[in-house]
């Protein structure tokens, strides 16, 4: 429980501003005893003093007093900002799915930059989970993402579609086939993210398909996938597909596209049906859907 009021804390920063108790007192409208009090009050809570005052001399301000003043004037102006609804010192979030955030994100805060220079963009990268309760709690404005693990409360807008890659050994039968169908990997050692969503996609994929589906590794990252299968540990399966053909540790690996027509799936803009909407952000939707 906080002892402090928003009312003591304008009272230590007029003080401070005014220089006196007495012309303090004169700015707030208030007796300059009852300031006098409010002050000791708080200084006696926080344990140290924020004035020295003597009868007859000016006052001071302590060093704690200088830290104090800077913070409790901080605290005025969020106050402020969230009393009259402000967001202008607030940034735009863009929050993406951390897979194919290298592929997305940087381009689209420089083309925002672009076209709003007076605003303040910031991105983030995320799984699943953590992008869906970003935009829930108002964290993130906007996020791009595969629509997974998102509920009926948000808002979408389809950005393209994507097929899946398989990533195979250099010396792997499948290293010649120009493209993949699904029911080829049927039985194979799969590698697959371990990411809950991700994985139950797949699986759902694999059992509507009446396929079975063999899980030798889940990796937490998309290089880690693609070294394992550059080693020979099985076929990486992803929906981000990187424009070189070599792995972080040197190996050759070979990227085979999956024509699969049910394994296509949305990249998609979303956000949530339940925030205030921003201002601006029919104009940045449309920007963000002109990549």
């Amino acid at each position: 429980m906080l002892y402090l009021t928003l009312r003591q804390y304008s009272y230590v920063v007029a003080v401070a501003e005014a220089g006196s108790l007495t012309a303090a007192a004169a700015v707030l409208h208030v007796s300059q005893p009852s300031l006098s009090v409010a002050i000791t009050r708080a200084e006696d809570r926080l344990g140290q003093r924020i004035f020295v005052r003597g009868k007859g001399t000016a006052i001071a301000i302590t060093p704690f007093g200088y830290r104090l003043v800077e913070q409790a004037r901080h605290l005025l102006r969020l106050a402020r900002d969230i009393e009259n609804g402000s967001e202008a010192e607030t940034p735009f979030v863009l929050s993406c799915f951390e897979d194919i955030a290298p592929w997305y994100l940087a381009p689209a805060l420089e083309a925002l930059k672009a076209a709003f220079p007076a605003m303040t963009f910031r991105g983030e990268e995320g799984r699943f989970t953590d992008l869906a309760s970003g935009l829930a709690e108002g964290r993130a404005d906007l996020v791009i993402s595969y629509d997974l693990g998102f509920g009926s409360d948000f808002k979408r807008l389809k950005l393209k579609d994507v097929a899946p890659v398989a990533f195979v050994a250099a010396d792997h039968p499948f290293a010649a086939a120009g493209s993949l169908e699904l029911h080829q990997l049927a039985g194979c050692q799969l590698i697959l993210f371990n990411e809950d969503l991700s994985m139950g996609h797949m699986r759902d994929l694999f059992t509507q398909l009446g396929l079975e589906m063999r899980v030798a590794h889940k990796t937490t990252s998309l290089e880690m996938m693609r070294s394992l299968a550059a080693h020979g540990a099985g076929v990486g399966i992803s929906y981000s597909k990187p424009p070189v053909d070599i792995s972080y540790d040197g190996k050759p690996l070979v990227t085979v596209p999956i024509t699969t027509p049910q394994a296509v799936a949305e990249i998609v803009l979303i956000w949530s049906g339940l925030s205030k909407t921003h201002p601006q952000r029919a104009e940045i939707v449309d920007v963000l859907a002109s990549l």
